[in-house]
């Protein structure tokens, strides 16, 4: 699982949304660009963080996801507008914290959570609807992910959530290096059909903003 720099734009939909035609950017882009199939994953993901939430504050999403492609520990870091540095580590990662946090990752963030405990604060459970998007030679230059998510805070540990469960939908458009005119062209069909920018940055701060 390589470290990687994550370029998205975020978009909130509704659950009766009808995910446009991606294969039209073909004529918009007047680029070789095909869309896939569209591939269904179930994610179950769990965030850690200070009981002060000193990462979201900082704009730190930590977490560790079972499903899909990339299953393991993530840590995201700010890297200006709409972009992330994501590091990664395998669920078998070696030396952790008492929480089972990767010492990697736990190191990353010591200035930030000033020697405080990381634990679990939030589960979330998605089902994610990925149409990756390929140029002339095949290789991928966009995915974008439909993402119905329900989401729960966590109280103490993973096993007793609090409150009510928030469920809502959402559009990503990732994008492994920055394309400008693929990615407005992506945004203003996810527009035309009704999307809107997202209002939170991450599904962990629109959970913990109610």
């Amino acid at each position: 699982m390589a470290d990687h720099l994550e370029i998205e734009q975020k978009f909130d939909v509704d659950e009766d949304f009808e995910r446009p035609d991606f294969g039209t950017l073909r004529d918009v882009l007047r680029e070789d660009v095909t869309a896939g199939t569209p591939v269904r994953y179930q994610l179950a993901a769990t965030y850690y963080d200070t009981q002060d939430e000193r990462l979201l504050a900082s704009k730190i999403t930590l977490r560790t996801r079972t499903g899909g492609t990339d299953e393991g520990w993530h840590l995201k870091l700010p890297a200006g507008q709409d972009a992330r540095h994501e590091l990664g580590e395998p669920l078998s990662a070696g030396p952790a914290d008492a929480r089972g946090v990767p010492e990697r990752f736990a190191a990353q963030v010591a200035d930030v959570t000033g020697g405080l405990p990381l634990a679990p604060i939030a589960v979330l459970d998605t089902d994610r609807t990925v149409v990756t998007l390929t140029g002339r030679d095949g290789r991928v230059v966009a995915e974008v992910a439909d993402d119905l998510v329900t989401a729960r805070r966590v109280a103490g540990s993973a096993e007793v959530t609090a409150g009510q469960p928030l469920r809502w939908r959402e559009i990503e458009i990732e994008v492994p290096v920055a394309w400008p005119r693929l990615q407005q062209a992506a945004a203003d069909l996810l527009r035309a059909a009704g999307a809107r920018p997202a209002g939170h940055g991450s599904k962990l701060a629109r959970l913990l903003s109610r």
